[in-house]
């Protein structure tokens, strides 16, 4: 008779032991006596990462102003230096990628540059399920051109947290200009087929970009290759760079021509960006869409924990992340009796790194989790968002959580 996985202890234990990537865990802060399962929205901190934090503040205070230059990185180009660090995690070339602003901020600046509402082409495609500041920041672009609500065009979901690609597709027709979307949905973590909908979208003329902030650092991106226009995401959720950390953005080369629409100082040429010109020329690549003074320590941070992905390959933690979802989903599925389901997709090619587990009282066992010691994700109405990240959560932890899931219905 075949143990089940939730009365096999030994079996997570196992896979701990076989795991290349445990050591890992030991160069980042974990929470004492926790299961952290929230890493698709904030990160742990690692100890380079405090490293490169501290090192700015001591920088700053014996150098000044110096440290803009004689820093070490210098900060005058920490917003290209952490591009260049991030471009492998997306598949893209140092020069498409610049570490800048904040996700929605970054949204707007991109949306500005590439929605062009002309005749009856003015609509931008987005998703139902996305994440709401995507859809504020698009309805307020569309009102910035005189549009409507009939200019934002959401593709309804199929199931709860679910979209159809070929929904999407059929939603590019002759009035729309631009479409933007999520990498991954970060209600469900489904991932969507974002080859195939910049394929589909440059056949019939339009634009697209891609939200990956609940992608980006958990699944491998090929942005150059795909030919997506634009891109960006946090840094974060699965980037480890600290809350409110430094977000990223890319533009594909062919778009390198274009003038921001939203233009700032630190996106000027970066030889002559003391020159105080009166007039703007633009950073070479995606440089010219940085806007302001960069924050130095909002930034430091990701100089630690992106070295940590160099060091490992991305390819390594998606295969681990993989496993450590495969791994939660089939535990959650020997809970169906108590209600327990799986709103995630079960295919790797449409998984993210998170686990959508439903609940009809998600709402009471993610407040029940946390006392026990076990940090969930609450979605309403439904959803407790599981996310076991490959740098430091074990098969064990996985395991000892979906003991909690269950003794917390059993026991009422």
């Amino acid at each position: 008779m075949v143990t089940p996985l939730l009365d096999d202890r030994a079996h997570a234990s196992a896979l701990d032991a076989r795991d290349p990537l445990a050591v890992y865990r030991e160069r980042f802060y974990l929470p004492a006596g926790k299961i952290y399962l929230d890493g698709n929205s904030l990160g742990l901190p690692t100890r380079a990462g405090e490293a490169a934090l501290l090192r700015a503040m001591e920088q700053w205070k014996t150098l000044g102003i110096d440290g803009w230059t004689g820093a070490a990185p210098p900060w005058f180009t920490l917003g290209e230096d952490l591009g260049a660090l991030m471009a492998p995690l997306v598949g893209a070339a140092p020069a498409t990628v610049v570490a800048t602003g904040t996700t929605t901020v970054n949204l707007h600046a991109l949306v500005a540059t590439f929605y062009h509402p002309q005749g009856t082409r003015r609509r931008i495609v987005c998703a139902a399920p996305d994440f709401p500041s995507d859809r504020y920041a698009l309805a307020s672009q569309v009102a910035l051109h005189g549009g409507d609500a009939l200019d934002l065009v959401a593709v309804p979901e199929r199931a709860a947290g679910f979209l159809d690609e070929a929904d999407i597709i059929a939603a590019f027709t002759d009035e729309v200009a631009l479409a933007l979307l999520p990498g991954a949905l970060y209600r469900s973590g489904q991932l969507l087929d974002m080859p195939r909908l910049t394929v589909a979208a440059h056949a019939r003329g339009i634009l697209i970009g891609f939200d990956g902030a609940h992608a980006v650092g958990a699944v491998p991106h090929e942005l150059d290759a795909w030919g997506v226009d634009f891109a960006f995401w946090c840094g974060y959720k699965y980037l480890n760079g600290g809350p409110g950390s430094t977000a990223g953005l890319y533009v594909h080369p062919r778009h390198h021509d274009r003038l921001p629409a939203l233009r700032g100082w630190w996106g000027y040429q970066k030889d002559r960006q003391f020159d105080m010109a009166p007039d703007f020329v633009g950073a070479a690549g995606a440089g010219a869409w940085q806007i302001s003074t960069p924050s130095v320590f909002a930034a430091a941070p990701l100089y630690g924990s992106l070295a940590l992905f160099a060091e490992v390959g991305l390819a390594s933690l998606r295969a681990k992340s993989l496993a450590l979802t495969d791994y939660l989903i089939a535990l959650v599925d020997e809970l169906g009796e108590q209600g327990y389901g799986v709103g995630t997709p079960r295919e790797h090619a449409r998984r993210g790194g998170h686990v959508a587990v439903t609940h009809p009282d998600a709402a009471r066992i993610g407040k029940a989790l946390k006392a026990h010691g076990v940090i969930p994700d609450f979605r309403p109405p439904d959803v407790l968002r599981l996310a076991p990240i490959a740098f430091y959560t074990s098969f064990v932890e996985v395991w000892e959580a979906a003991q909690q899931l269950r003794a917390i219905v059993q026991t009422g």
